[in-house]
């Protein structure tokens, strides 16, 4: 289901994703309109726009902690038209997988927005790689990643924007093995819990997301 009060741009998604494959079997423009036909029926994933009727401020975000209330199971996919590291910590602080967060602008790369829809859908996260970036590199009074190496970085990086650890390793040239072990070190570095999950990798990527969230500034607030 697509939420976005653009007519244009909604009949846009709708298109373009029925071309790759996608059913889309519902479009609204305003919260309480996504959120009843998420009740109704709902689907796989759910892609809204942040800023949506009748307020225009962050409907969008209200809409999605609704849904992820009733309907736990169904991915959650949110466009914004800014990089805010304030709107990414809101939707993902409950530490849960089938949650993804994109600047609008990611709509016309085909790819990566089809990716993040699946991703969503499978369970697990997609993190704009503007807001990975701004987090990675912004520098900080009390930074958690210090005691991380360069390589476990770069690791890390491309786990908060939902990438496998297969194609991480393709990504950085070395092998899954590596890859396995820096995360290891990632996740007892950051403290981060997983045991007892049943998806200890998305679980990671959205707790090592939280740690850089939680530490840099300006999260209380979103730039509007």
């Amino acid at each position: 289901m697509i939420a976005e009060d653009s007519g244009m741009l909604r009949q846009m998604l709708v298109d373009l994703l029925t071309r790759h494959g996608f059913d889309v079997t519902g479009q609204a423009s305003t919260k309480d309109d996504i959120v009843a036909q998420v009740d109704r029926d709902p689907p796989d994933a759910v892609l809204l726009d942040i800023r949506l009727p009748p307020g225009q401020s962050d409907e969008g975000l209200q809409a999605a902690a609704l849904i992820r209330q009733r309907h736990p199971a169904v991915g959650l996919l949110v466009l914004s038209h800014y990089a805010e590291t304030a709107y990414a910590f809101r939707l993902l602080q409950d530490g849960a997988g089938g949650v993804g967060y994109l600047v609008k602008d990611r709509v016309q790369d085909t790819d990566r927005l089809i990716d993040a829809i699946r991703r969503v859908a499978a369970g697990e996260v997609a993190v704009d790689p503007e807001v990975v970036h701004r987090l990675m590199f912004r520098r900080r009074t009390v930074d958690p990643l210090a005691q991380l190496t360069d390589s476990e970085r770069d690791v890390l990086a491309l786990l908060a924007e939902g990438l496998s650890n297969t194609a991480i390793a393709d990504g950085l040239h070395i092998s899954i093995k590596t890859v396995e072990k820096r995360l290891t070190a990632i996740n007892q570095k950051l403290g981060l819990r997983t045991s007892g999950t049943e998806r200890p990798d998305v679980n990671v990527r959205v707790l090592a997301v939280l740690t850089y969230l939680r530490s840099a500034p300006g999260t209380g607030t979103a730039r509007m």
